[in-house]
C-alpha cells in the first residue's frame, strides 16, 4: 500500500495529497517524506494543478509526528540526513508556485505540525490537537518547527510550547495564530475544498506571485520587501490573465483566467 495517495477534482486543478499510514497515525517515515517531496515537486511543474490540499488518512491524525521507531536507532549523521529531508520537504511546499492547504483532521504533532506549518494555510478540525512534543523524547524539533513556530505565534509562545512539549487544542491554536480556521470535524473536507475551489478560480500567475512575494519579503527590511512587491506587481501587467481580469471587471462579468 502506498504511503501517499493523490486524487484530483474535476479538471485536475485541485489536488488532494493524503498521508496514508492510518495504522501508524500517519507518522512520517523516510518513505512517506520522500513520496511527499516527489509529489510536491511534480505538482509544482504541472500547469494544470492550481491548489494542493494536504491531509491525513483516517479519522484520528493528520500526522502524529515523525517515526520514533525509526529515529530511536539513528546516530547523529543519520539524524542530520533525516532532518535535512524534512527541511527539503518544507522548503518545497513553501516555494511551490501553487498554494498548499493543510486540512488538519486530528493530531498534528512534531513533524506533522512542522509540515502543516510549511503550508500556506492551516484549517483544523475542532477535534485537532497540535504541538511540538519532541522535548519529551530528549530532542528538539528537527523539520523547521522551532523556526516556523516562532514566525507563526511569536518567540515567547514558541519557546513555551517547544520547551514544555504541551499540546494545544484547535481553538487555542486559532487564538495564538497557529491555525487559520477551525471547522466542525465533519465539515472540514468540504470547507477546505470550498476555499481551494475559490483559489483555483483565480489567476494562477497572480497567486504564485503573491506566494513568492510574501515568502521572500518575510526576512528582508520592509523597504526591500516593498520594492519586491512593486516589481512583482508590474511583472503581471501584459499577461493574458491581467488583461482578462481587468476587461472582465469593466464588462461586469466573471473573469476566465488561463494562467498565462
Amino acid at each position: 500500500m502506498s504511503t501517499l495517495s493523490m486524487t484530483r477534482d474535476g479538471d485536475g486543478a485541485i489536488v488532494t495529497l493524503t498521508l496514508n499510514r492510518p495504522e501508524k497515525l500517519n507518522t512520517l517515515n523516510e518513505e512517506l517524506l520522500r513520496a511527499l517531496f516527489d509529489a510536491t515537486t511534480a505538482l509544482d511543474a504541472d500547469p494544470t494543478a492550481r491548489v494542493a490540499i494536504l491531509t491525513g488518512a483516517g479519522d484520528k491524525a493528520f500526522a502524529a509526528g515523525a517515526d520514533i521507531g525509526a529515529m530511536a536507532s539513528m546516530n547523529a549523521p543519520q539524524a542530520k540526513r533525516y532532518a535535512d529531508l524534512g527541511h527539503r520537504l518544507g522548503a518545497a511546499i513553501e516555494q511551490a508556485r501553487i498554494p498548499f492547504i493543510a486540512a488538519v483532521n486530528g493530531f498534528a504533532l512534531g513533524g506533522g505540525c512542522e509540515i502543516a506549518m510549511a503550508c500556506d494555510f492551516i484549517y483544523a478540525s475542532d477535534k485537532a490537537k497540535l504541538g511540538q512534543p519532541e522535548i519529551n523524547l530528549g530532542i528538539m524539533p528537527g523539520f523547521g518547527g522551532s523556526q516556523r513556530f516562532t514566525r507563526r505565534v511569536g518567540v515567547g509562545k514558541a519557546r513555551e510550547l517547544c520547551m514544555t512539549g504541551d499540546l494545544v487544542t484547535a481553538d487555542e491554536a486559532l487564538r495564538i495564530g497557529l491555525v487559520d480556521a477551525v471547522v466542525p470535524h465533519a465539515e472540514l473536507s468540504a470547507r477546505v475544498r470550498e476555499v481551494a475551489a475559490k483559489i483555483a478560480g483565480k489567476g494562477a500567475l497572480a497567486i504564485a506571485a503573491i506566494k513568492r512575494a510574501i515568502l521572500r519579503g518575510q526576512d528582508v527590511p520592509l523597504a526591500t520587501a516593498n520594492e519586491l512587491e512593486a516589481a512583482t506587481f508590474a511583472a503581471l501587467f501584459g499577461t493574458d490573465d491581467q488583461r482578462e481580469g481587468m476587461q472582465a471587471f469593466v464588462e461586469k462579468r466573471p473573469a476566465k483566467f488561463k494562467g498565462s
